[in-house]
């Protein structure tokens, strides 16, 4: 009896231990990633520079099989780009390191077409990180998922493609020495159309920070998540060319805006005697207030096809600098949560409800769609409720409820183990309209949602459940 009840005491002693060592690795890894995002935030503004194949096309997205001879820029020139920026009182660098159409600017060896073999012959993210460096400015990639090149596209993703992105981005961080972010485009946006299940996000944001723990990884999603929560990037990230737009009295979020100074993103042949935008109108309308609001501001630079900056960009960086500097000295951030980066196993699943309003049927709530939403019907005498079904028992730690605007509810939520429901006990951060449940590892086949009616209606916008790496 006293074998048997020192060996369960020992049992339960060793559990507890590694339930904090996890508890504690975990806090660490929290802490250290608001410190990193607290840091980029206060770098205010940047150099986005987007220098590629299309450079010399005429084009943003160059033909997948351009050919290599295209491709040569005789007076290379990054030390031009780094004081440019310097020039601007920027105090960081982004460059394309490979776009969607798939052509590497680096040496790198998992290809055959990129830039060591063209005409130019130079690995262009080591003369850009050299440059920007010597200038004791930050140094931060852009890599694009989508990659025309290699037939990485919707509905097309093989292990071969998933080990060749794993490949490109673990020779960016390890042969250019500390990189700050690393930006990455194409993927699940609804123009890329290539999901985090494909290609699976968490696995490609836990080798970044295995390779380099203090890299931020910057996905470029907003045009499908809301800004109420990091959905798959450590910082929220605001295209504005494209029309995502910054609330810049309601962000809580660590964030990123870009924005062009030329007219579009790559260099094309009448940039030189086309004006760029308003230096002053810039620094008033765009980088200050976005500062104010949490906000790092990324200009892009086109440099043209010789690997030099136009002269009307030059002008206008120098102009931007004497109504700039940056002031940016925020001592914390607003409380949020750490950011959803598991798979979203609520996506697509078997759903069902009590009784929905016309044609907002229980489907809206889980479509990995934020657009849509299930409404319970205002003639419902009860409480309205929501149930998901998975083919199989899973597990999971978080779940993530997006109501529509103006319909706050609170919740009962169960879960349907072994043929038993049972409670979940957590207590939700609110974040906007906003809820994340985080708690300990369960398994399940069907989670329900009991709305405490509080209004003539409920309405979910999506809900998520994830198991995340802890």
């Amino acid at each position: 009896m006293i074998k048997s009840y020192t060996i369960t005491r020992l049992a339960f002693l060793f559990t507890l231990l590694i339930s904090t060592q996890l508890y504690g690795q975990t806090s660490t890894l929290e802490t250290q990633l608001r410190k990193n995002q607290l840091d980029f935030v206060n770098l205010g503004f940047g150099m986005f520079i987007h220098y590629g194949m299309p450079t010399f096309m005429d084009q943003d997205w160059s033909d997948p099989h351009a050919a290599l001879s295209l491709f040569d820029s005789p007076k290379l020139n990054a030390e031009m780009w780094a004081k440019a920026a310097k020039s601007a009182n920027m105090t960081y660098g982004c460059l394309t390191t490979k776009h969607h159409s798939g052509f590497p600017i680096w040496n790198t060896k998992t290809t055959d077409y990129n830039v060591m073999k063209t005409l130019l012959g130079k690995d262009v993210v080591q003369e850009f990180v050299d440059a920007f460096r010597e200038q004791n400015l930050s140094v931060m990639l852009y890599y694009s998922i989508l990659d025309m090149h290699q037939g990485i596209r919707p509905n097309q993703v093989t292990g071969e493609h998933i080990e060749l992105i794993k490949a490109q981005i673990t020779e960016l961080l390890t042969q250019y020495g500390k990189i700050d972010a690393l930006v990455i485009d194409g993927w699940d946006a609804p123009w890329s159309r290539i999901s985090y299940d494909e290609i699976p996000f968490d696995d490609i944001y836990y080798l970044v920070k295995a390779i380099q723990p203090d890299c931020l990884v910057m996905d470029l999603n907003s045009a499908k998540y809301p800004g109420d929560l990091l959905f798959y990037t450590d910082i929220k990230s605001y295209e504005q060319g494209a029309g995502q737009f910054i609330s810049k009295e309601h962000n809580k979020l660590p964030a990123m805006a870009c924005l062009p100074l030329q007219q579009n993103w790559f260099w094309k042949q009448n940039f030189p005697t086309t004006p760029v935008k308003d230096a002053k109108k810039l620094v008033q309308e765009f980088i200050i207030p976005y500062n104010q609001a949490y906000c790092n501001f990324m200009l892009n630079v086109a440099p043209n096809a010789e690997g030099t900056i136009d002269q009307n960009a030059l002008d206008a960086l120098a102009e931007i600098g004497k109504h700039y500097s940056n002031k940016t000295n925020y001592n914390e951030l607003p409380a949020y949560e750490y950011p959803i980066t598991g798979r979203n196993i609520a996506k697509k699943a078997v759903s069902n409800s009590s009784w929905s309003d016309d044609m907002n049927i229980m489907d809206f709530a889980n479509d990995d769609s934020f657009n849509s939403a299930w409404v319970s019907n205002a003639a419902d005498s009860g409480k309205p409720w929501f149930e998901l079904t998975f083919d199989r028992s899973q597990s999971f730690n978080t779940l993530v409820i997006t109501e529509r605007k103006d319909y706050p509810a609170s919740y009962e939520i169960e879960y349907l183990k072994d043929g038993k429901w049972l409670a979940i006990q957590a207590t939700p951060s609110v974040q906007g309209r906003i809820k994340v449940f985080r708690f300990a590892d369960l398994i399940g086949n069907k989670i329900r949602l009991t709305i405490e009616k509080n209004r003539t209606q409920a309405a979910l916008a999506e809900v998520g459940v994830y198991h995340e790496r802890r």
